[in-house]
């Protein structure tokens, strides 16, 4: 269970560090053509991108060098969180593709946070 936790911290930080770096440095390019980006201020969507960059952090290293696991759990619990407002945004603007990887990576967070304190704890 520990290796599958591990796997899907990984791709987390690397999805959820991927669209924070999209987010904060290539703002203007990635929302000409995406709709669901008007529904915000770009200031939000920055600080939504800087949230994604510092949980990608807490994803990895506290349970990496045992230094305050349970931040690992925060972190993904509130990518989880976060998933759940891009679901509304996605939904209200009609975007199914985004509203399914934001349920998907929504519910790969909670099983990383349930994995975490349950299945294999870090605590």
């Amino acid at each position: 269970m520990n290796i599958l936790l591990w796997v899907l911290q990984i791709l987390g930080a690397f999805l959820y560090g991927s669209s924070g770096v999209m987010k904060v440095f290539m703002f203007d390019k990635i929302s000409y053509d995406v709709p669901s980006f008007g529904a915000m201020p770009r200031e939000a969507w920055m600080t939504l991108g800087i949230v994604e960059l510092v949980c990608t952090v807490g994803l990895i290293v506290p349970d990496a060098f045992h230094w305050l696991p349970w931040l690992t759990i925060l972190a993904a619990v509130v990518l989880a969180v976060e998933s759940l407002v891009f679901i509304g945004v996605h939904v209200k603007y009609r975007e199914t593709t985004p509203t399914i990887l934001s349920g998907v990576l929504g519910l790969l967070m909670v099983f990383i946070a349930y994995g975490r304190m349950v299945l294999n704890p870090v605590l």
